[in-house]
């Protein structure tokens, strides 16, 4: 990847450059049996229509903060790169009484109505499905995000040395802060560390709360220029099925 990128917004636009075609993140939910495989430029399409949701409809400015309250999932994944394109701080599992906005899987919907601010729900249904009717005090993001538009420009160029990703609450042992620019050069050492290259494939089964999680399941195999395959309820499988999986993904390193 190019040594200058300094974002994930700028990992992406490189893997975009170099190979739009490949594979990028192939999502498995093992409870329900879907599967979702994105390639560079599919995933980009969907963090692009997610930014201009963000940036436009949301009105989220670079330094709001936003609590995002979704599991390990590839639209979790969308969400993380659109909101590194618009410069917006991501809490993992933050408090969404004081967030300016909140994303939320359709498990915490009660905790998200806390925020004052704009909510997202998600129903994180198969092929991005929308809910049956949107809750209440929500919008549905799979209704709000198809009409976006497949570009975008920031209104404020990203600052790499601004607050990006918030891990852990106030007061944790565990917490965990990063700038952009951190986090790029965190995922680049755990990219070296895991031996991972252009065409490195990652099975992840970590969830997204923690940075190990995020790491192995998104942004090391980025900065790297490998992918990822992200599975979520890892342990409805038998080994006999993962050690299937490992071949005919192409797995060259393992997080579970």
């Amino acid at each position: 990847m190019n040594a200058t990128d300094r974002t994930p917004a700028d990992l992406l636009r490189s893997a975009l450059a170099t190979d739009p075609a490949r594979p990028l993140v192939t999502f498995y939910d093992d409870a329900t049996g879907e599967r979702v495989e994105l390639s560079v430029a599919t995933f980009a399409n969907w963090v692009s229509k997610t930014a201009n949701l963000l940036q436009g409809d949301l009105g989220a400015e670079p330094g709001d903060r936003l609590a995002l309250l979704l599991p390990q999932h590839w639209q979790s994944a969308v969400w993380l790169l659109a909101c590194a394109s618009v410069g917006v701080t991501v809490e993992i599992g933050g408090d969404p009484a004081s967030a300016d906005l909140v994303v939320s899987g359709p498990d915490t919907l009660d905790a998200a109505r806390a925020c004052g601010g704009e909510r997202v729900a998600l129903a994180l249904r198969p092929l991005g499905g929308r809910f049956p009717a949107a809750p209440a005090g929500f919008a549905d993001y799979a209704v709000e995000v198809p009409g976006q538009g497949d570009r975008f420009a920031p209104y404020v160029p990203v600052d790499p040395d601004a607050p990006a990703l918030v891990i852990g609450g106030s007061g944790s042992a565990a917490r965990t802060e990063l700038t952009w620019a951190g986090l790029v050069e965190r995922a680049r050492a755990d990219a070296g560390v895991r031996g991972l290259g252009p065409g490195s494939r990652v099975l992840s089964g970590l969830a997204y709360d923690t940075w190990e999680g995020l790491s192995a399941g998104l942004f090391a195999p980025l900065a790297a220029g490998g992918s990822v395959v992200l599975c979520r309820n890892l342990g409805e499988l038998s080994a006999e099925s993962l050690d299937k999986r490992v071949e005919s993904e192409r797995v060259t390193d393992r997080a579970v």
